[in-house]
């Protein structure tokens, strides 16, 4: 579940728990928005807990001269740096 989906599962599960007063011969629409609200809640926590800043891993790699030649002291240096998500 994405970011995005559980955050419309909780919406959806706010309206038909707060906003909307309809009787459906058998089902309860409020414990069907509560039921929502709880799983659009928990798919937030996890999208973020497994999905947020700390699991991505930044990666640098720096290329300058070989050490075999005779580089100057103030050689330039090339650095990229990517950014990994797992």
């Amino acid at each position: 579940m994405r970011l995005g989906t559980a955050i419309v599962l909780l919406a959806l599960g706010a309206i038909l728990t707060f906003a909307l007063r309809v009787d459906v011969n058998g089902i309860d629409l409020q414990m069907v928005g509560w039921i929502l609200m709880i799983v659009g809640a928990l798919g937030i926590v996890l999208e973020l807990a497994i999905w947020g800043p700390r699991s991505r891993r930044r990666v640098t790699h720096t290329e300058g001269y070989a050490a075999p030649v005779a580089a100057p002291v103030d050689a330039p240096v090339r650095r990229s740096t990517t950014e990994e998500t797992y």
